[in-house]
């Protein structure tokens, strides 16, 4: 029996609830076995980031190499990028040793700015985000707000204005866009999917909690996740969503922090 694999290239989160950390929980859970590529180091807890520390790019590489030469990766997840110099090495990385991959089985997770409100991403960054990885991707996966970011544009409010700016960010190059719903209002949390030659809406209820750390880590690592087992992509991003729904509909079972606490990867088994 052959065991999927999915590789998360993001930053470590040193509480345990997003990054490296919240993709590796959230393969696990899945039944995907993860490998991790990190990229920063960031000092944070449930209330705040108080320091981030960029991986050199040429390590950024070394650790690419070294799973790529070894272990049969089936999708990749890509999160925090934290510099351009790791952006242009994440990108020659994967189009060298992964070329089977690109635009095939690429989630790419637009990090910029924490849940606590701390930037992830350096705004000198932005467009080497939009014009070296956006490309690879099969799909991405903006909130809100980092779509508006990614365009320089307003925060889209209404469905016609989110699919509008969805379209924009997919002509950039990725196969499809996943326009995130949950910093929006109203009593449903509905996200986005656009490709090239449909709309879908995936509503959930929204849920009343302030464990939310992590969300959108736990959503870009379920579609890769999805993606490895074999699974088409709207059905990688309707599956994602269902247990990222359950997650955040569990995570007050756990008294972690004082901020915004993890919602619960593992609500399935305990």
């Amino acid at each position: 029996m052959t065991t999927p694999v999915a590789l998360t290239i993001a930053g470590s989160d040193s509480s345990g609830g997003a990054g490296i950390q919240a993709d590796l929980k959230t393969f696990a859970a899945l039944g995907v076995y993860g490998a991790s590529v990190i990229t920063a180091l960031t000092a944070q807890n449930t209330r705040e980031v108080t320091a981030v520390q960029p991986v050199p790019a040429d390590f950024v590489t070394a650790q690419l190499e070294a799973v790529f030469a070894d272990i049969e990766i089936a999708a990749v997840k890509i999160g925090m990028v934290a510099d351009t110099a790791i952006i242009d090495a994440i990108a020659a990385a994967l189009t060298r040793l992964a070329p089977g991959l690109v635009t095939k089985a690429v989630v790419l997770d637009p990090v910029m700015v924490a849940t606590s409100g701390d930037q992830l991403l350096a705004s000198d960054a932005v467009g080497a985000l939009k014009a070296k990885l956006i490309p690879l991707a099969t799909i991405v996966t903006p909130n809100l707000p980092e779509a508006a970011h990614l365009l320089d544009e307003e925060i889209a409010r209404s469905a016609a204005a989110i699919e509008a700016q969805g379209r924009r960010l997919l002509a950039l190059g990725s196969s499809a866009v996943l326009m995130k719903g949950g910093h929006g209002e109203g009593p449903e949390s509905a996200d986005t999917l656009i490709t090239a030659n449909s709309v879908e809406t995936l509503s959930a209820p929204r849920i009343a909690t302030r464990n939310t750390h992590g969300t959108g880590c736990s959503l870009s690592s379920a579609i890769a996740a999805g993606l490895a087992k074999g699974e088409d992509l709207a059905s990688a991003v309707r599956n994602a969503k269902a247990f990222v729904s359950a997650a955040i509909a569990a995570a007050d079972r756990f008294s972690v922090g004082r901020g915004h606490g993890p919602i619960h990867h593992f609500h399935r088994f305990y």
